[in-house]
């Protein structure tokens, strides 16, 4: 079941004069943010026979949702960009379904779809940056482990708020400026990225390598289980959270993080912007991504799909 949403709001275009200068930024850098990459090898994420039955509001694959772009396992420095390229590229598979940068998965699905949490967690953000990743929500999941929706159309949820398993969270859009430059030949999808100690990590399993991060191993289903609020929350670290805020460059960034209201909502904005734009952080405060969690934790089993169970039933990957 589909909601209704506008165009604009699915694009997540407002406020324009705050779209236009974070657009600005991400074509053309400035001097804490590298440009972003892309060449005729960037025409690869033009996939008209999804994005245009997906815009219809039509699932192309039925009850499977296609995931047109995987983890990249080779990802470049930061301080190189954002690259859009193919120019080194291995998925979990050892396939290519993905581009040098991307460093989370894609669930292609029509905008109005309802988004749900992948584990019981506590809402770390909302946030609109159109320049990486539109409107999104980040989840703790205690034990080290935090996931964000990126390209959302509409929240479902506010900062502090604690949320089951397969609780809705958002509706999805594509909200971005990687939309605004594709619409309509780029799939509309929700950018799924998890974070294990701070870290981006590859929620799929690699043969023979670390367990997958899925319930259900490389074959990610709906929770099924609503009920689900267990959750160890994350006892944060104020001094590394002090640390981290020193070490920003970023005038803009580093009053955000002064200003956080909450313990919550300064750590939600601490991983966004470590994460989303290292290269705004002196080499310190990157070292300390790690120190954020009391412990290292190991890999476990504990994500689903984060969409209904009436929606969908899994996922499909196309051969790439």
């Amino acid at each position: 079941m589909l909601e209704k949403i506008g165009l604009i709001e699915a694009l997540g275009l407002l406020p324009l004069d705050r779209t236009a200068r974070e657009a600005r930024i991400a074509l053309l850098g400035d001097g804490q943010t590298p440009k972003s990459r892309f060449d005729l090898s960037s025409l690869r994420q033009l996939q008209p026979r999804y994005s245009v039955p997906l815009w219809l509001g039509r699932a192309p694959h039925g009850r499977l949702v296609p995931i047109t772009n995987l983890f990249n396992h080779r990802q470049p420095p930061p301080e190189l960009g954002w690259s859009v390229r193919v120019t080194d590229v291995r998925d979990f598979r050892g396939g290519t379904n993905s581009y040098d940068s991307h460093n989370g998965t894609d669930f292609a699905v029509p905008p109005g779809t309802t988004v749900v949490a992948a584990a019981p967690a506590t809402v770390l953000r909302i946030s609109s940056e159109f320049h990486r990743g539109g409107r999104k929500v980040f989840l703790d999941h205690g034990r080290g482990l935090a996931t964000s929706y990126n390209h959302l159309a509409r929240f479902l949820v506010r900062p502090g708020q604690r949320v089951a398993r397969g609780e809705p969270i958002a509706i999805s859009g594509y909200s971005g400026i990687d939309a605004l430059v594709g619409f309509p030949w780029t799939p509309p999808h929700v950018h799924f990225n998890v974070w294990l100690n701070g870290e981006y990590v590859d929620p799929f399993s690699c043969e023979g390598s670390t367990p997958a991060l899925w319930r259900t191993g490389n074959a990610p289903v709906p929770s099924s289980d609503h009920h689900d609020h267990a959750l160890e929350p994350t006892a944060w670290d104020e001094r590394v959270l002090d640390a981290i805020v020193a070490a920003c460059e970023h005038a803009p960034t580093r009053a955000e993080l002064e200003s956080a209201p909450t313990t919550i909502e300064r750590a939600g904005a601490a991983l966004m912007h470590l994460n989303y734009f290292p290269t705004r952080f002196g080499s310190r405060a990157r070292a300390l991504r790690a120190s954020l969690y009391p412990t290292h934790f190991a890999r476990e089993p504990r994500l689903d799909l984060p969409f209904a169970r009436r929606d969908y039933d899994g996922v499909h990957f196309p051969d790439r």
